[in-house]
């Protein structure tokens, strides 16, 4: 494959790139090049997840990459998800790499590793001093939204200060050359990019994704970044606090229709329309294109090759909400149908996390 189709490959879809001239040199130089995307478990897997990193995690792997999902057990222990307990977490990785192997990324295509296989070498734990001695307290409370909390927390557990040192040691001890992710994690990344160089550590490129909104017209309180922009698109984004907003990928079809229903979809309202924002972000980059079916006396069935064509036809009040909502409930519906039928032959893991409390 050559270089412009491996670049277009990697860059397709993404919200930003650190930086797009050393993204090329790496594929003009690096057959095999190692990236990663790193989860915490959390609970159950939505939508924005699954089907955009999802997607992005097999383009790299498309491109040549050696890719790398790291289920980041010790980092949810960290940050308190499922209740602080360590087992739980774990059992909610083993449901993300189910999610994920049913989605098309099976162990062989892609490498699973555990923060518990990372923690355990010694290296490791020097590399974190290292990096704490070259950050201040300041700079690690600035980086707290990559935990999903806000800079302005005020009850801050010792632990939570050791975090971004861990996920900037991650990056460095799987010596990798990208670090992917949603643009929630961008800060990170920012600091990995700014202590690599004074601990002769390699420099990684970023590659963030959109964050997928969640389909009810809510924001979650607090603080996450300085770009305007990006703390809105953090805020708004996808998350379990606000169960009717977010589409898992085990959801069943009724559930599906039901929350696109009740969706915040304003006529002709293009910016901060989440329902718009999904057949932007899902619907487009899986399935090239957007068919609404209706009835002839409502202008008869109508297909859109781009998003600009749907977003004007919208704008100028051609398409009616609800045919834009159900058409997209229905196109979710067939892109989680692979992840509905892998549970059906193997519930075990998908059983143990309805069985525990989602605590954040």
């Amino acid at each position: 494959m050559d270089t412009d189709t491996r670049f277009k490959l990697c860059t397709q879809n993404l919200q930003e790139i650190i930086t797009k001239d050393e993204l090329l040199n790496l594929l003009n130089t690096n057959d095999k090049p190692r990236g990663y995307v790193g989860f915490e478990p959390s609970g159950m897997m939505h939508a924005g997840t699954g089907l955009i990193v999802g997607k992005k995690m097999k383009d790299y792997v498309e491109a040549g990459f050696h890719f790398i999902i790291y289920l980041a057990e010790w980092h949810g222990w960290i940050n308190n998800k499922l209740g602080g307990d360590l087992e739980n977490i774990k059992a909610g990785a083993e449901y993300f790499k189910d999610c994920f192997t049913a989605l098309g990324l099976p162990e062989g295509k892609v490498e699973y590793l555990w923060a518990s296989d990372i923690v355990s070498h010694k290296d490791y734990w020097e590399k974190v001093v290292r990096v704490m001695k070259s950050m201040t307290m300041k700079r690690a409370l600035r980086s707290m939204p990559i935990m999903g909390r806000s800079a302005e927390s005020e009850d801050v557990e010792a632990s939570w200060v050791l975090y971004p040192a861990l996920q900037t040691c991650d990056i460095f001890q799987m010596d990798l050359d990208a670090a992917c992710s949603g643009m929630d994690q961008r800060k990170v990344h920012m600091l990995a990019r700014e202590i690599a160089p004074k601990l002769n550590f390699k420099t990684p490129i970023c590659l963030h994704s959109p964050l997928l909104p969640g389909l009810q017209n809510t924001t979650i309180q607090g603080s996450f970044d300085d770009d305007e922009k990006i703390n809105r698109s953090i805020t708004t984004k996808m998350s379990k606090s606000v169960a009717k907003g977010a589409i898992w990928v085990n959801d069943e079809p009724s559930e599906i229709r039901e929350k696109y229903k009740e969706a915040f979809c304003p006529p002709k309202q293009i910016e901060g329309n989440p329902v718009l924002d999904h057949a932007r972000m899902v619907i487009f980059p899986h399935l090239g294109k957007f068919e609404v079916k209706r009835p002839s006396k409502f202008g008869g069935d109508v297909s859109f090759e781009t998003f600009e064509e749907l977003a004007t036809t919208y704008s100028n009040g051609k398409l009616h909400p609800m045919d834009l909502k159900m058409t997209i409930a229905e196109d979710m519906i067939k892109l989680l149908e692979p992840v509905r039928e892998y549970f059906k032959k193997k519930p075990e893991n998908l059983e143990i996390m309805r069985s525990i409390k989602v605590t954040r």
